[in-house]
C-alpha cells in the first residue's frame, strides 16, 4: 500500500506531536519538609532570565498555609556579575504526591513545575515541564561527580527532553 507523499510528510510532525503529548513521570512522592532548603542549579536547559547565570541557586520554604516560598538568585553574565533575584511563590497541585507545583511569577499565571526525580537522600532532583522546553538539574552542593550529572540526564531523555539543549552552570564558591 501506498502512502500519499503530504501523509509521508506529517509522520515526523505526529511523531513530534505524540512523544510532546506523552505524560511525563514524576517523582512517586517528595516529603516538602526535606526538600525545602537551598539547591544548586548545576545545569539546565534555562528560561529567558537564566542564560549567562553563574552561582544559580534555588532555595524553598514551606509556608503555614502550605504555599512554598521560593527565591531564586543568581549573578548575571559572569561570577562578578550583577545579583538577580527573583521570588515566584510555588502551589503543591493536589493528587501529585507534592511532586507537581504551580510556580507563580506573576498572578495569576501560575507556570508548571515537576519534580521529575529526587534521589532518595534528597541530594539531587531533576524538575522539568511538561512541554520538555525547561529543565534543571539541582543538587544540595555546588557540583556533583560528572557520572551523577549524565545518570540523571539520561532520565531526561528517557522522558523526551532534549539533553543537546542543557548546559551546565558555572559554580564557584569561596
Amino acid at each position: 500500500m501506498l502512502i500519499p507523499r503530504w501523509l509521508a510528510g506529517l509522520a515526523p510532525a505526529l511523531l513530534a506531536w505524540g512523544c510532546a503529548a506523552t505524560p511525563i513521570a514524576v517523582a512517586p512522592h517528595v516529603d516538602l519538609e526535606r526538600f525545602m532548603g537551598d539547591w544548586y542549579v548545576i545545569a539546565n536547559i534555562p528560561t529567558f532570565i537564566e542564560k549567562d547565570a553563574y552561582n544559580a541557586v534555588e532555595s524553598y520554604r514551606l509556608d503555614a498555609d502550605g504555599t512554598i516560598a521560593t527565591t531564586f538568585t543568581f549573578r548575571a553574565g559572569g561570577f562578578d556579575g550583577e545579583v538577580k533575584r527573583y521570588t515566584p511563590r510555588g502551589f503543591v497541585r493536589e493528587g501529585t504526591n507534592n511532586a507537581v507545583w504551580g510556580m507563580q511569577f506573576v498572578w495569576p499565571i501560575k507556570a508548571d513545575y515537576r519534580i521529575l526525580y529526587l534521589a532518595d537522600d534528597y541530594s539531587l532532583t531533576l524538575i522539568g515541564r511538561a512541554k520538555r522546553d525547561h529543565l534543571w538539574v539541582m543538587a544540595r552542593t555546588p557540583s556533583i561527580p560528572v557520572e551523577r550529572l549524565e545518570a540523571v540526564l539520561s532520565i531526561a531523555a528517557a522522558q523526551g527532553y532534549d539533553v543537546n539543549r542543557v548546559q551546565k552552570v558555572p559554580q564557584r564558591w569561596n
